[in-house]
Formats: C-alpha cells, sequence, structure tokens
C-alpha cells in the first residue's frame, strides 16, 4: 500500500513540533511529579495514535452478503486451460493471447480475492489428472462436474447449467433430431474424447458410429468437410464454433441432457472456498449474467471473424 501524502504531512508536523535544544529549567522549579509525567506521556500517546489513524489509508476487502471475501495475499493460482475450447478458452489470432469465457471470469474472481492468475496451456486429455497430481492450482476447461471426476478432484460450486446438442452442416435434410440420427446407421457422429459428451455418444450409439477426436476444433472442421454427418457437444461450446461458421454449422434438435460446469481443484485444495464465494459474489453482482450473454449466446463471434 503507498504512503498518502497525509502521513507525511503528519509526520512532517511531528518532527516540526520538537524543540531545537532542551531549554535550561529554573533552578528554583521542581522536578515534575511522576502522575504529570504519566499523564504527558498518555496524551501524547493518544494523540499520535490519532494522528497515525487519519493519516493511514483503510482499503477493505471486498464484501458479500456473508462479509469480508477471503484475502489471499497476492498469491499466484495456476489455472489450466486448452486455448482450443472456445468460447471458454481460445487463442486470439490477432495477437496470439489466450481469451474467453475462463480468463475473464478468473481474473475477476482474481480480482476479488487478491490473487495473480497465471494461466498454462495443457491438452484436455490429461488435465483433469495433472490438476488432481497438483501439477496446476486449478484447471478451467467447461469441465462437466460428475460422480466420477468428483473421485480424482474437487469442484467448485456449478458456475452455468448447460446443454448437450447434436450439430449439424446448414441444410442437412437427413435428420432433425438426435432420434433420427441414431435411427439412420449411415450417419457418423464426431465428438471429443475424454469427455462427457463422448460417453453420452457411446450410450446412443455403437461405438462404431462415434469418431472421437482429440479436440473440438478438429471434429467441428470434419463435420465441414463432410467427414462426420454430426458433432455432439455442450451447447455452450457449440454457440462458439457457430460464432465463427455460421454460414456452415448450426445446432439442431433439442437438449440431449443437461449439466452443471465449475472449475476444479486437487483433493483438498484451500482454494475451493474463496473461489466459491467469489462466484456467488459474482452471481450476486450479475458479473456471470454479463459475461455468460457476452460469450454464450449468438452475440459471441471469434476475434478475426
Amino acid at each position: 500500500m503507498m504512503v498518502t501524502g497525509l502521513l507525511l504531512l503528519a509526520l512532517l508536523a511531528a518532527c516540526g513540533s520538537q524543540p531545537t535544544s532542551a531549554p535550561t529549567a529554573p533552578a528554583a522549579t521542581d522536578a515534575p511529579t511522576a502522575a504529570a509525567t504519566d499523564a504527558t506521556v498518555e496524551a501524547t500517546a493518544e494523540a499520535t495514535a490519532e494522528a497515525t489513524a487519519e493519516a493511514t489509508p483503510v482499503t477493505p476487502n471486498p464484501t458479500t452478503a456473508a462479509g469480508p471475501l477471503p484475502d489471499l495475499g497476492g498469491r499466484e493460482v495456476t489455472i489450466s486451460v486448452e486455448n482450443a475450447y472456445p468460447p471458454f478458452n481460445y487463442v486470439n489470432p490477432t495477437n496470439g493471447q489466450g481469451e474467453g469465457w475462463d480468463y475473464e471470469t478468473w481474473n475477476e474472481i482474481c480480482r476479488l480475492l487478491n490473487c495473480t492468475p497465471v494461466y498454462q496451456e495443457a491438452s484436455w486429455e490429461g488435465m483433469i489428472q495433472a490438476v488432481a497430481n497438483g501439477q496446476f492450482d486449478a484447471g478451467a476447461d467447461g469441465i462437466t462436474i460428475n460422480k466420477e471426476r468428483a473421485e480424482q478432484v474437487d469442484f467448485s460450486d456449478g458456475y452455468i447449467q448447460v446443454s448437450q446438442r447434436l450439430m449439424a452442416r446448414v441444410g442437412e435434410t437427413r435428420f432433425t433430431t438426435m432420434d433420427e440420427f441414431v435411427a439412420n446407421t449411415d450417419l457418423r457422429l464426431g465428438t471429443q474424447t475424454g469427455t462427457t459428451n463422448y460417453e453420452t455418444a457411446k450410450g446412443l450409439l455403437p461405438e462404431a458410429r462415434i469418431q472421437a477426436f482429440e479436440q473440438f476444433p478438429f471434429a467441428v472442421a470434419a463435420l465441414i468437410n463432410g467427414d462426420v454427418d454430426g458433432v455432439l457437444m455442450d451447447e455452450t461450446a457449440g454457440q462458439g464454433y457457430i460464432g465463427t461458421n455460421a454460414e456452415q454449422i448450426a445446432l439442431v434438435g433439442g437438449p440431449i441432457s443437461s449439466d452443471a460446469l465449475g472449475f476444479i481443484f486437487p483433493k483438498g485444495s484451500e482454494l475451493v472456498g474463496p473461489v466459491n464465494l467469489a462466484l456467488a459474489e459474482m452471481r450476486a453482482s450479475g458479473k456471470l449474467d454479463e459475461l455468460a450473454l457476452k460469450y454464450f449466446s449468438a452475440a459471441f463471434k471469434m476475434p478475426g471473424n
């Protein structure tokens, strides 16, 4: 914290009030009594305390209805991101910087908690295990909360409820719903390996009709190129890809399932509680709604498009 001008003035005033030399006491004057000395010391201490209190700025921690938010003391928090899952995280092609919902949300979380976010790129395939092993303090990648994952890592509270949806090429006439897709044995479905979307696909189709990709951008490219006939993904991510390829792809049919998304942490992490409080504050202030409108609606456009 910066020393204010008021504190400097208080210090100067204190220095200026001291005599330049000690006065010589008259010989006939008795020494001051102990009681008088104690009173003088007490008065001086009170005046000094008041001056210090007035001169020292007080910056309270952000508060919620439940009280002040925790202060993490400026500590660094390492956050793993895939940088290949818009609108959650991606690389801006115009400047090479990582951007997206995850970045803005964690920037705000750390503003509220007084921490420093450090983003580190990691592949989705090994992200959950890497966080579980303590390689990162947290993971952010639109991660569905489920019991199996909760055995490896701790989750934050859910920050959004999302539906899984079917993506198809614009102008597709062979199906309009997932049921129709499943019924047509000639159709192949793309999705990303290691995701809940992949698990859902396996529950709907034989694996011979599923093509799993390392990342969703490859699955979407395969759909546009005609290598697969549909892609199963979360609706929020689907909106991100449509924002880039609106003339080529669209979401069809209704929701296939609904799941909550959350951040992940190593088991027993002391960050879970503070992050949950920050998310609650962002929900109460409308910040989460603001970011949802920016990134999870048809208004979202990838930079450079």
